[in-house]
């Protein structure tokens, strides 16, 4: 099969479109034939080896953990899929090395579900990491009907799902990001609020009792902002500052694979109360381009590749 590979750590240039075996399926995993996967930044911050300690890597690795395609092969105990299946998911393992920039993967059942039927398959890829990132956020802080919530980088991959989700649960969002993702989010159903200096003056000014919940998105001293502005009661979550539970009491989210997750998120999508927006699509030849442009932090939606 043909795949992206690297053998050593460092930039973009590493990757390389190889010949490489087809995997091997064991019983409780499937193998998928991918038709596009997608990049998030740990993809490229584990291929600098800035991660490493944290998450291992086995190099040469195939990078990618975000799929969406069809079942091609079924392990001997894999009852939830079928071949011809239409499915994504998070393949997250253990190590990084087989990954989803390739033509085929194997994806234990645990990190899949049915692909949504109102999403393309490239729409889809763009959405498990993400989408489970603020999906888990969400869930693990409480959010529900009439709570206030406070999303820092609300227009970015996984705070624009975090906004519609916390939405559809019925609470009302105000949400940080440049003013010119300002209609971007009005669209979305967020309150917008430009970030920087002088930010919890203005979540105050939206929010004068505080904040039921405030989800952490982007770190740089979000979960001390968040404190400042917080309601008696109220929760922080962070997916990149663990002192929103050491010090603050609050969540600090490491996303894991789920089913049922997905198939939550499946249920938003289908209902018409979640929508994924892809910024760039690349075909599997040119991933390294789509690494650098995921590297540059000039773009709002997802990268897409496809296969």
């Amino acid at each position: 099969m043909r795949a992206i590979t690297y053998a050593r750590f460092g930039g973009a240039d590493v990757l390389e479109l190889t010949e490489q075996p087809d995997p091997h399926i064991g019983p409780d995993t499937v193998l998928v034939r991918v038709r596009a996967a997608s990049v998030n930044p740990v993809d490229w911050k584990v291929r600098e080896g800035a991660l490493q300690g944290l998450i291992d890597t086995h190099l040469p690795a195939i990078p990618g953990w975000d799929v969406a395609g069809v079942v091609e092969q079924v392990g001997l105990d894999t009852p939830e899929y079928q071949v011809g299946d239409e499915v994504y998911g998070y393949v997250r393992k253990d190590v990084v090395q087989g990954g989803t920039f390739a033509e085929l993967v194997a994806a234990p059942v645990r990190t899949l579900a049915r692909k949504p039927a109102s999403l393309t398959f490239e729409e889809a890829a763009a959405v498990p990491l993400a989408g489970l990132t603020a999906y888990q956020a969400v869930q693990r802080a409480g959010v529900r009907e009439g709570r206030t919530v406070l999303v820092h980088a609300a227009a970015g991959g996984v705070g624009a799902f975090a906004v519609q989700i916390a939405r559809a649960l019925g609470a009302h969002v105000i949400g940080t990001a440049s003013e010119a993702n300002h209609e971007f989010l009005r669209g979305l159903g967020a309150e917008p609020v430009t970030y920087g200096d002088g930010l919890a003056d203005r979540v105050r000014a939206l929010a004068p009792d505080g904040v039921d919940v405030a989800l952490d998105l982007v770190g740089s001293g979000a979960v001390a902002t968040s404190a400042e502005v917080l309601a008696d009661g109220g929760t922080i979550a962070s997916i990149t500052d663990a002192t929103a539970r050491t010090e603050h009491g609050g969540q600090y989210v490491w996303v894991r694979p789920s089913t049922a997750d997905l198939d939550a998120l499946t249920a938003l999508f289908d209902s018409g109360k979640l929508s994924v927006e892809v910024a760039q699509v690349f075909d599997l030849a040119d991933t390294a381009e789509a690494h650098r442009a995921s590297e540059s932090g000039h773009t709002r939606g997802k990268i897409v590749v496809r296969v």
